[in-house]
């Protein structure tokens, strides 16, 4: 479900990490006054947050393991 919410939003699927800064600053990243309302701008977002949604369980063990 989250890599349908990184496709389509991709700044939201930092906020369902728990990543809000993250989140902001995939809406302005590639192109800071257009932000994700272009289509020039949306594939690298889409693929920064599906990345980053495959990586949470990674993320989530290895803050496990040193106890953070």
């Amino acid at each position: 479900m989250r890599v349908l919410i990184a496709l389509i939003f991709p700044w939201f699927a930092f906020f369902t990490l728990g990543r809000p800064i993250a989140g902001i600053l995939n809406v302005s990243k590639v192109e800071p006054t257009v932000g994700r309302l272009s289509l020039s701008g949306w594939p690298p977002a889409a693929i920064w947050a599906a990345y980053a949604v495959s990586q949470f369980p990674t993320d989530q063990k290895i803050r496990r393991a040193f106890g953070r």
